[in-house]
């Protein structure tokens, strides 16, 4: 079993971006990003804070706005309009989820697409669907990626299955792991809760992304000997041995599953710190791009 490591990865990106960030600002501009939390969410807040810490560590500008569950769908739009304006800010991104009476869809589209961070401003799903790689691809699929590729795991001709069907993962990274090139090139299937003979399915792949969202999915039923396994979930589950009462597990039931593996990212360690890494790439990329 060989462990990719996500925290070894995330700083080697980290490394790449300080360099395009000190060029920046020889010109005299910080990338600057604009995280929304509306509420008052425990695992939101957690990762505003770990966004916030990454800004931190690379120099870069960031502005932190904490809203009350009670802040109205117009008062969050008139703020996004604000953030669109700003010269100062170059990526904008609203913690999801939000309190059930905003709109998501629309406070989504309401985004600058320029500014769009998290990729999810319907212009900049069409650009990934197209292969036009002026937009800006979602940061958890694009951090999944990186971690194939920057692990040396080939993906050309590749069975991979995803499980998990939504628009923050499943979906963008079939999209990403279909485009010709390193990183792609694959054959792709994707489950989800409701797919029949789920087990043979994904017996078959050779790599398995694992973002249903549910503790311990898959176990060693799910993969056959050698596969490789990206696990996307963080789910929270009691531990009375814990400080917290909780800890962390994925999707996968790693115990059950890692002796089988070619390769497995960990829970935590694996995915999450990616995913801050890309955040942080998408705005930098962003601010090159307005700033030229």
């Amino acid at each position: 079993m060989n462990l990719i490591d996500g925290k070894k990865i995330a700083a080697e990106v980290e490394q790449k971006l300080l360099e395009r960030i000190a060029l920046l600002k020889q010109r005299g501009i910080t990338p600057g990003l604009a995280v929304v939390l509306v509420g008052e969410d425990p695992a939101s807040q957690a990762y505003v804070r770990n966004k916030d810490c990454a800004c931190q560590r690379l120099g870069m500008f960031s502005r932190k706005i904490e809203l009350p569950a009670s802040t109205s769908q117009n008062e969050l739009l008139q703020l996004i309009e604000k953030l669109n304006d700003n010269p100062l800010i170059h990526g904008i991104l609203v913690q999801s989820p939000p309190p059930s009476h905003i709109d998501e869809q629309a406070i989504t589209k309401a985004l600058d697409p320029r500014k769009d961070v998290d990729g999810f401003h319907p212009i900049n799903v069409a650009k990934l669907a197209m292969d036009d790689e002026s937009g800006f691809v979602p940061c958890t699929p694009l951090g999944c990626q990186h971690l194939l590729t920057a692990h040396g795991i080939e993906t050309r001709g590749a069975n991979i299955v995803i499980v998990g069907r939504s628009l923050i993962v499943g979906k963008p990274m079939a999209l990403l792991l279909l485009r010709k090139g390193l990183g792609g090139d694959a054959t792709v299937t994707i489950a989800h809760s409701r797919t029949r003979h789920l087990v043979e399915i994904t017996r078959s792949a050779d790599i398995v992304i694992a973002a249903l969202g549910r503790p311990h999915a898959l176990g060693a039923e799910n993969l056959r000997e050698g596969a490789v396994v990206i696990d996307v979930g963080i789910n929270r589950i009691p531990d009375t041995s814990s400080s917290t009462g909780y800890r962390l597990v994925g999707d996968v039931d790693f115990d059950a599953v890692a002796h089988r593996c070619a390769a497995i990212t960990p829970v935590p360690g694996g995915v999450g710190p990616m995913t801050i890494a890309m955040l942080m790439h998408n705005c930098v990329k962003a601010c090159e791009r307005l700033t030229s």
